[in-house]
C-alpha cells in the first residue's frame, strides 16, 4: 500500500500544475483586470496612469508569462496580496474566511450523515412501507428544489416569525467569529450568539446533504440485500439483525466512503449559494466576491486549495476502501 500511495502522490504534482494553469488562464482571460477595477469611476486618472499601473503589476504581459511568475512565487508560499483588503491573500483566506466555512459545513456534514445513514438503512429494510414512501418523496423534493429558492423561502418565513435567525455574519470584525456579544461575556454567550447566525444556513445546507446521502444509502442497501451471501446467511438461520449489520451494512457502506471522501473538499470550498443567500462570509462567498472585484490572488488561493484537497482526499478515499472492504488490496 505504501508503494501505491507514493506513486499516487508523485502523480499529483503534474496534475496540480495543469490545474493551476487552467485556473490561472480562465481567471486571467475574463474581461477586466484588477487595475480596471481600481480606476473604475475615477475621472482624474489618465490613460498614461493606467498603463503605468498595469506595467508595474505585470498586467501588460501575456497571461502565460504572468502564470510562470505567479508559479515561481507560489512555490515559495507567496500568493500575493488581496487587492480588496490589503493583506496577504493566503492570510485573508485562512484567517478570515476558512474558519467561518468550517463552522458551517463541518457540523452540516456530520449531523446530516448521522441522520441520513440510519434513515437510508431503515428505508431499504422497510421497502414499500408508508414511511419508505414518505422518506423517498421528501428526499426527492429536497434534491430537486433549488438551494437559492429554498434559502430565500426560509429567509422570508423566518423574517416574519423569527427575525433573530435571518442575519449573517457581516457585522463581524475581520477575522472574528463572534456576533453581537463581546468575548469577555463568556464562551457560552459567544457560542449562543454564533448559533443564532448559524442555525438557518446550517438547516438549509443539511437538508440537501441528508436527501442525497439517504437516497445513496437506500440504493446501496437494497442492492446489497439481494446478494447471494446475504441470502445464504439468512438460510443458515442467522438473526436478521446480525445479517443486516454484520454482513450487509459493511458492504453497503463502501460507496458512502466515496461520497463522503469527495464531499470533504467541498467543505473547505463552502456552499457558494447558501453562503451568498444568507450573507455568510465563508470560502464560497469569498470566491464569488473575488471574481466580481477581480481580486485574482484570493481566487487563486481558494481554488488551488480546493484542487489540492480534492486530489488528496481522492487518495485517502481509495486507501480507505482497503479498510472497509477486505477484498480490496493495494499491492
Amino acid at each position: 500500500m505504501g508503494t501505491y500511495a507514493l506513486r499516487r502522490v508523485i502523480q499529483m504534482i503534474p496534475l496540480l500544475l495543469v490545474i493551476s494553469l487552467l485556473i490561472f488562464g480562465l481567471t486571467a482571460l475574463q474581461p477586466g483586470d484588477p487595475v480596471d477595477q481600481l480606476v473604475f469611476g475615477n475621472s482624474n486618472i489618465t490613460p498614461e496612469d493606467i498603463a503605468r499601473l498595469k506595467a508595474s503589476y505585470g498586467l501588460d504581459q501575456p497571461w502565460f508569462t504572468r502564470y510562470f511568475f505567479w508559479l515561481k512565487q507560489a512555490i515559495t508560499g507567496n500568493f500575493g496580496y488581496s487587492q480588496d483588503f490589503g493583506i496577504p491573500a493566503l492570510e485573508y483566506v485562512f484567517q478570515n474566511r476558512l474558519p467561518n466555512t468550517l463552522l458551517l459545513t463541518v457540523p452540516a456534514l456530520i449531523i446530516s450523515t448521522l441522520i441520513a445513514v440510519p434513515l437510508g438503512i431503515f428505508s431499504a429494510v422497510r421497502q414499500y412501507s408508508a414511511l419508505d414512501y414518505v422518506l423517498t418523496f421528501l428526499a426527492f423534493v429536497a434534491v430537486s428544489a433549488p438551494v437559492f429558492w429554498v434559502g430565500a423561502l426560509a429567509l422570508y418565513f423566518f423574517a416574519i416569525y423569527l427575525p433573530q435567525l435571518t442575519g449573517g455574519l457581516l457585522s463581524l470584525p475581520p477575522g472574528g467569529l463572534g456576533g453581537d456579544v463581546p468575548p469577555e461575556a463568556g464562551w457560552w454567550a459567544v457560542a449562543l450568539d454564533k448559533l443564532k447566525y448559524l442555525l438557518l444556513p446550517l438547516m438549509i445546507l443539511m437538508l440537501r446533504e441528508i436527501a442525497v446521502t439517504l437516497r445513496f444509502m437506500r440504493a446501496n442497501m437494497l442492492e446489497t440485500l439481494t446478494q447471494d451471501y446475504v441470502r445464504t446467511a439468512r438460510a443458515k438461520g442467522l438473526a436478521d439483525r446480525r445479517v443486516l449489520y454484520k454482513h450487509a451494512l459493511r458492504n453497503a457502506v463502501t460507496p458512502i466512503v466515496t461520497l463522503l471522501g469527495l464531499s470533504i473538499p467541498g467543505l473547505f470550498g463552502g456552499a457558494v449559494i447558501t453562503e451568498t443567500v444568507f450573507s455568510w462570509p465563508g470560502m464560497g462567498k469569498a470566491i464569488l466576491d473575488a471574481l466580481v472585484s477581480k481580486d485574482f490572488n484570493v481566487v487563486m488561493v481558494c481554488l488551488m486549495m480546493l484542487a489540492v484537497l480534492t486530489v488528496v482526499f481522492q487518495l485517502l478515499t481509495d486507501l480507505a476502501y482497503a479498510l472497509v472492504d477486505p477484498r480490496i488490496r493495494y499491492a
